[in-house]
């Protein structure tokens, strides 16, 4: 079993940034990747950001290049997700998820935490 844990949600107004936190515990080994995802009122979750353990190597959904970046610390067993200038459509809970598979598929990973709600006003 992994637990996940997600942080530094809040409120901003547009422009501004925010860091996420992801920190995991136990089995954390067994798991390859940590995404990031995200889920609007009234929308399907969406896949954001992850990142592969073993090397860094990341994937961005096209609606968040060049604005945020998501990073790990292997030491910390944590996975963070940098988010700058941000839109009012980016408004939503956002859930880090562990899996075997570094990919933007959802159903790949395993592992989900409980979200932290960002809002970003205009």
């Amino acid at each position: 079993q992994v637990q996940l844990v997600e942080s530094g949600g809040g409120l901003v107004q547009a422009g501004c940034s925010l860091r996420l936190s992801c920190a995991a515990s136990g089995r954390t080994k067994n798991n390859y990747a940590v995404g990031w995802f995200r889920q609007a009122p009234g929308k399907d979750r969406e896949f954001v950001a992850a990142v592969r353990w073993s090397d860094g190597y990341t994937l961005y959904a096209d609606s968040v290049k060049g604005r945020f970046t998501i990073s790990r610390d292997n030491a910390k067993n944590t996975v963070y997700l940098q988010m700058n200038s941000l839109k009012p459509e980016d408004t939503a809970v956002y859930y880090c998820a562990a899996g075997r598979f570094w990919t933007i598929l959802i159903d790949r990973y395993n592992y989900w935490g409980q979200g932290t709600q960002v809002t970003v006003s205009s």
